[in-house]
């Protein structure tokens, strides 16, 4: 049953939605603090504002990542600290992620408000149109992360080769992400309810569904990592 009213939304789900989302831009604020404030500035330059949109969707969950596998790649730690320690192939493709779910989530924020401006519709709905114009924004994102900032300088490939690389990464890690984010997104659609963007729970199934396709994201990070097409930060 699809429901779109105001009123079909729970209470403890507005409830739930501003406790979480309040807890997301603490943690935000926090890792935003930590890298700027007091000077743990990644490494990888553009992973100094990834963590902090990773907060804005894991919330409390992406603390813990962020002390103990992203601080540890700032100069500053390894002047206080020395070398950062090896990552684990898993947790490599775990931080490794990381830039895609940003990627989705910036497309999540300039997409969603761009096709219901525009009235975009694919079949007479928007959603179509929304999964659309997210994972476009995302594979252009992660594409530009990965060829100026990451895989390719890191690996020292050719211009040719780079592009294709750049490409290939973007493309997989987005249609394995947004089998988690889009079906969710579809699910509400179709089956729950869809809120009005305005409201604070719409902010929160948002924040589900990037968890979401972050996790369904994963197995492919993994390959890309274990086949040395990736690297990570």
């Amino acid at each position: 049953m699809n429901m779109n009213m105001d009123n079909m939304i729970p209470g403890w789900l507005t409830a739930v939605s501003w406790v979480f989302v309040g807890l997301a831009l603490l943690c935000a604020a926090a890792i935003l603090y930590d890298v700027y404030g007091r000077g743990y500035r990644q490494r990888t330059s553009v992973m100094s504002v990834v963590w902090p949109i990773t907060a804005l969707y894991f919330g409390p969950l992406a603390l813990p990542a962020y002390y103990r596998w992203g601080r540890p790649r700032s100069e500053k730690w390894q002047k206080e600290h020395g070398s950062a320690p090896e990552k684990s192939l898993p947790v490599a493709a775990a931080t490794g992620g990381t830039p895609g779910g940003a990627a989705s989530a910036i497309g999540h924020v300039l997409g969603v408000p761009l096709v219901v401006f525009l009235g975009l519709t694919i079949a007479g709905q928007a959603l179509w149109v929304m999964i659309l114009f997210i994972a476009i924004i995302a594979t252009v994102l992660l594409f530009l992360f990965e060829y100026f900032f990451s895989t390719v300088p890191t690996r020292g490939l050719s211009r040719g080769k780079g592009l294709g690389v750049a490409l290939l990464i973007a493309l997989v890690t987005v249609l394995a992400f947004d089998v988690g984010m889009g079906g969710w997104m579809l699910v509400m659609h179709f089956l729950l309810f869809m809120p009005p963007l305005t409201d604070v729970t719409f902010l929160f199934l948002m924040q589900v569904g990037l968890i979401l396709g972050f996790l369904t994201g994963y197995p492919a990070v993994l390959w890309l990592v274990r086949r040395g097409v990736k690297t990570t930060a």
